[in-house]
């Protein structure tokens, strides 16, 4: 290859590189607006604080909220790195997609704990303290198959009934219920379109739980 050539294509993938980077930086920046209006307008925080994670990946949410059911709502949105031309192909391979993690705090104790671990999914399990201790079983939602662990039967049904509201099941990869921490944990994939009934769904269930 001629030196001209080479100058020449190095020049084409630094444009590129360029475009892709402010396109990449805005459309991220767009959905973390997005995704922190939708989830404020459902959950109504009285207090708020939140924890950059750096360039364009995300960030930490934390709020308090007046509620009687819920003490803090907290989680935490990592996007892809659609700024970057060329990590952008390897994170795809590596983490697949947009994720969400939420974590909320109730008022009231968590008296047995479970899991739903959607199966295939996870390359490497989550740690989880007690599974030893768990009863195993499978569920299948909507045609998505899980991996369950828990103490109670009606623990199993009360949380298919909840992730079978999501507006898709197979974005449910983990949901939780853990009384040493008191707290309930769900981590998906956002949509634009659906989070606002998602993040609903999962008020919903909070409340469920609190009036069993």
């Amino acid at each position: 290859m001629e030196f001209s050539t080479m100058i020449l294509l190095i020049m084409v993938l630094a444009a590129v590189s360029t475009l892709q980077f402010y396109k990449g930086r805005k459309l991220n920046l767009l959905l973390m607006q997005h995704y922190l209006r939708s989830i404020e307008a459902v959950v109504k925080p009285k207090d708020k604080d939140y924890v950059w994670l750096g360039g364009y990946v995300g960030f930490r949410a934390y709020y308090k909220l007046e509620d009687k059911d819920i003490l803090k709502f907290e989680y935490t949105l990592t996007l892809l790195p659609r700024q970057s031309i060329l990590y952008f192909p390897i994170s795809l391979l590596i983490n697949r997609h947009d994720k969400l993690y939420v974590v909320v705090r109730p008022t009231f104790d968590i008296k047995r704990e479970v899991h739903f671990l959607q199966k295939g999914y996870f390359r490497m399990k989550p740690r989880i303290e007690r599974e030893i201790e768990l009863l195993k079983g499978e569920e299948e939602i909507n045609g998505v198959k899980f991996e369950v662990l828990y103490e109670k039967s009606r623990d199993v049904e009360a949380v298919k009934e909840f992730i079978s509201g999501f507006s898709k099941v197979k974005n449910v990869k983990h949901v939780a219920l853990v009384p040493k921490t008191n707290v309930i944990y769900v981590f998906f994939k956002p949509e634009p379109e659906s989070i606002e009934d998602d993040v609903r769904n999962i008020i919903r269930f909070v409340k469920r739980m609190a009036n069993r």
